[in-house]
């Protein structure tokens, strides 16, 4: 494990170096990011809704039995922006495409396609890696964003709507509870966690070997080393944000 992290530092690190140089390979990135951002669009939004609506109707019973209705919208907010919505998207992100990272990178290493491209001095690093990287950093705090709206959009639908919480309370409280460093915090979260499954699942599909039954115990590996990490990252992210 301790070898794996260590390499999986080293391959970062030349993500960075080949990240400034050229050429720079656009048309990859940008199809990256459709991939990683529009592609995951669908599961964020019924994830996050249904997350809301469920924090809502918990914190419509808890609350209720100190007759504090009102504080769902502010406490779910709070919850939603500062861990559940960077958290929750990461994993989705995740099972969607770091498992498509290691599996489309792992077929291309056996079947001999890395190889050919150092043969025709193509850096595979910077050909592969870089772009779904790249992308997923910048695409998972936009993701962290949607899923923090659509959240509080099924939670005031629950509270509001459906238990006929004060609609003007419930806003009142996301205003008095929430502040702006609560999503800047979420949204570091989100780009350090693109950053880390993207990393993870390039890593892996890089470096299987054995035919489609490695390819298929590397994507295996990735997605459980990724939602590990996560879970790690944000402890460590939250102790020092807070």
């Amino acid at each position: 494990m301790l070898e794996d992290l260590g390499n999986i530092i080293l391959m970062l690190v030349q993500v960075v170096l080949w990240m400034v140089r050229p050429p720079y390979r656009v048309g990859l990135l940008v199809k990256a990011m459709e991939f990683v951002g529009v592609g995951s669009m669908f599961i964020i939004v019924l994830t996050g809704s249904f997350a809301g609506a469920v924090m809502g109707l918990q914190g419509i019973y808890a609350f209720g039995l100190l007759e504090m209705e009102t504080m769902v919208g502010g406490s779910v907010a709070l919850a939603l922006s500062r861990e559940l919505s960077p958290v929750l998207a990461a994993l989705m992100v995740t099972g969607r495409v770091g498992s498509a990272m290691a599996t489309e990178i792992g077929t291309m290493r056996v079947t001999e396609q890395i190889d050919a491209m150092e043969t025709m001095a193509v850096n595979p690093i910077q050909y592969l890696v870089v772009p779904r990287v790249v992308a997923a950093t910048l695409m998972l705090p936009l993701l962290n964003v949607v899923f923090t709206f659509v959240g509080m959009v099924g939670c005031y639908l629950v509270a509001v709507v459906w238990w006929r919480v004060d609609e003007g309370q419930f806003m009142a409280k996301i205003s008095d509870f929430m502040s702006v460093a609560d999503l800047t915090s979420g949204i570091i979260k989100a780009a350090v966690f693109g950053t880390t499954l993207s990393i993870i699942g390039c890593y892996k599909g890089y470096n299987a070997a054995g035919g489609a039954r490695g390819v298929g115990t590397a994507t295996t590996s990735a997605v459980v080393m990724a939602s590990v990490m996560i879970f790690v990252l944000d402890y460590i992210l939250t102790a020092l944000m807070f």
